[in-house]
């Protein structure tokens, strides 16, 4: 299954991980993992780009990856980060 997710084209990020939504005026705070996936998302990529990339550049395993990876984007969603495609 291919999950395409688009992150909110508003949402501003820094690189110490802080992630704030102006819409709602929320922020947030990730790690740097987490800040690099809303990056990847933001840039359009698909669930099966960003394993490929995190699990090479992080030498974790895909089932960990999925795991990890469903859990954020569930709380992206939960936090309204997100919007539909």
């Amino acid at each position: 299954m291919i999950l395409s997710m688009k992150i909110k084209r508003n949402l501003a990020l820094s690189d110490s991980g802080f992630v704030f939504n102006p819409s709602s005026g929320d922020s947030f705070s990730t790690n740097p993992i987490g800040l690099e996936i809303v990056r990847h998302l933001k840039d359009g990529l698909n669930d099966l780009e960003i394993k490929k990339l995190i699990c090479k550049k992080y030498e974790v395993d895909e089932a960990s990856f999925e795991n990890d990876f469903y859990d954020f984007i569930s709380t992206l969603s939960k936090f309204q980060l997100t919007e539909d495609k």
